[in-house]
């Protein structure tokens, strides 16, 4: 498997913990009796449980992205040093953006994200073989 795609697996494992941390946070910020229930009447959760939601619905906006660039360079049997880079610098990048964004820092946190943004442009141009591919 490339390191694209081993990425990609992890990145799916990540979503999940995410997805499962977001909504435990969530349901016990409102409790247990109304996580149980029919969750009828709208509760605001506390702030950190606000702050692991908004970062996991950022984590979608790019997941899908990265997803396809890492199929498509699997699917053209592309995998090159920059590529490979890019997507370790998404994935750990992402991991890094979660505890950011939890704890509230601002600079630190637009860093973490634009760092997983310039790892989904370096597999950009692996994919395109630019002159910085290979």
């Amino acid at each position: 498997m490339s390191v694209e795609l081993t990425y990609l697996l992890y990145a799916v494992i990540l979503l999940l913990v995410h997805i499962l941390v977001q909504a435990t946070l969530s349901d016990l910020s409102k409790g247990i009796g109304w996580a149980l229930g029919p969750q009828d009447e709208a509760r605001e959760q506390n702030v950190i449980a606000d702050r692991v939601q908004r970062a996991l619905r950022n984590y979608l906006e790019t997941f899908a992205a990265f997803a396809a660039l890492a199929l498509l360079l699997a699917v053209n049997d592309i995998s090159t040093d920059l590529s490979a880079s890019g997507a370790a610098l998404y994935f750990w990048a992402r991991v890094a953006y979660i505890p950011i964004f939890v704890s509230g820092l601002p600079l630190v946190r637009s860093v973490a994200w634009f760092a997983s943004i310039a790892g989904l442009v370096m597999m950009i141009l692996a994919a395109l073989g630019g002159p910085a591919a290979g």
